[in-house]
């Protein structure tokens, strides 16, 4: 029995269904590891010592590298003096400082722990801010796992959502109607950055549509919040929709926001200051010490090395490389999403067939990619380190076509 396989079945014993969540590797494809032993830069070892060039960084949080230096100095110089203590330390005010000057929307922050804390306060302060109670969001984007933003799932009821009133992403008159729905009780209006819902090609913002959703919060009163837990840090360390022309009330941030630390926030804007003052929002590690002095050094390195510079080119080297591997090997695919966050689909491939098979052979070959959720770049990767991983998606491609033919 591999070490893997004992774990799952160690495990099995002791947690319902031994593992659960989007880390279960049962619900990725054949062969996918669940338990992994280290990371460092780019790779990844898994619990029986095979490497894997990681493209999913952790779904996200390593946006510099497994354990990068600054980072990880940071966090042990942190932790000699101190991290879950009676208060914050002075590293709060710092990164606070930080990310005021580092991000041109932010007036204030408020810290929390994961990216569903972040959009629950959100929109928390929006209905604060309003006195209102309705919320827009687009259908089938996430949210993260509470009940309010996790529909048909077991142990949630109709009511943990009935405040929510869906419009179709892109759709900026399907915004309008969902908003003429909610009879002037709408708080807020939450999207995301680019559409990016799993199983599904990910789909930029249009122009019109960002400015639209801005002017129809102004029109209307409510809370214009993106939520950038995915895309933070990755598109623009001022936001992700900077380069739009278009500034929320309020950014909801968590994932790369500490490279792997766990930490999240939300800014805002200065007429929300007092609203956000009146909610009561906290937890017992929110104010932790250690992943704060990562968050400080994350975005001071991203910052200084120019990391969403660094990102995109690797994005772009490996979607460039993937188009010409498929054309090669007669397959038509689909490329979406930012090539700092990208995703590959396979045409009329609606069941995922093609995809689960390809990102299974890929796993074989020593990369780590997803068949039904988006990916991730890091600054870590290198041309050397894509050219790597390239090697092992041309093999993949190569036993797909053995297994299915080209199109």
């Amino acid at each position: 029995m591999s070490i893997d396989a004992n774990l799952r079945e160690r495990a099995a014993k002791v947690v319902p269904g031994g593992m659960y969540g989007h880390l279960d590797a049962a619900l990725h494809g054949p062969g996918y590891p669940q338990f992994f032993v280290g990371g460092e830069g780019c790779r990844q070892r898994d619990a029986d010592g095979r490497e894997y060039i990681d493209l999913m960084c952790s779904w996200g949080p390593v946006v510099l590298g497994h354990r990068h230096p600054a980072v990880e100095a940071a966090v042990t110089a942190q932790l000699a003096e101190g991290d879950c203590l009676n208060g914050p330390g002075p590293v709060y005010v710092e990164l606070a400082e930080l990310m005021v000057e580092t991000i041109p929307q932010a007036d204030w922050v408020m810290f929390s722990k994961n990216g569903t804390d972040a959009t629950t306060q959100a929109l928390m302060i929006a209905r604060a801010a309003t006195g209102r109670t309705k919320v827009l969001m687009a259908h089938g984007s996430y949210h993260g796992a509470d009940p309010w933003c996790t529909p048909s799932l077991s142990g949630t009821t109709p009511n943990e959502r009935a405040d929510l009133i869906e419009y179709p992403y892109n759709d900026l008159a399907g915004a309008e109607e969902a908003a003429a729905r909610a009879e002037g009780d709408v708080a807020a209006i939450i999207v995301t950055p680019f559409k990016h819902d799993s199983f599904e090609d990910q789909e930029p913002a249009a122009v019109e549509f960002a400015r639209g959703l801005r002017a129809l919060a102004d029109r209307i009163g409510a809370a214009l919040v993106i939520d950038d837990v995915r895309g933070g840090w990755r598109l623009d360390l001022g936001g992700s929709w900077e380069t739009l022309g278009v500034r929320p009330d309020l950014y909801a941030f968590s994932k790369a926001m500490a490279n792997g630390h766990p930490i999240a926030a939300v800014t805002g804007v200065d007429s929300l200051r007092g609203p956000a003052q009146t909610i009561y929002s906290t937890g017992s590690f929110w104010f932790n010490a250690a992943p704060m002095a990562a968050a400080k050094a994350t975005i001071e390195t991203l910052r200084d090395i120019g990391g969403v510079a660094l990102i995109e080119r690797a994005g772009t080297r490996l979607r460039e490389g993937l188009a010409a591997q498929a054309a090669s090997h007669g397959f038509v695919v689909n490329q979406t999403g930012p090539v700092q966050i990208p995703w590959l689909s396979f045409e009329g491939d609606a069941t995922l067939d093609k995809g689960v098979f390809w990102a299974s052979a890929c796993l074989r070959e020593g990369v780590y990619l997803h068949p039904w959720h988006n990916w991730f770049l890091s600054a870590a990767h290198t041309d050397a380190d894509i050219d790597r991983a390239l090697r092992g998606t041309d093999a993949a491609f190569a036993r797909l076509r053995t297994e299915f033919g080209a199109d």
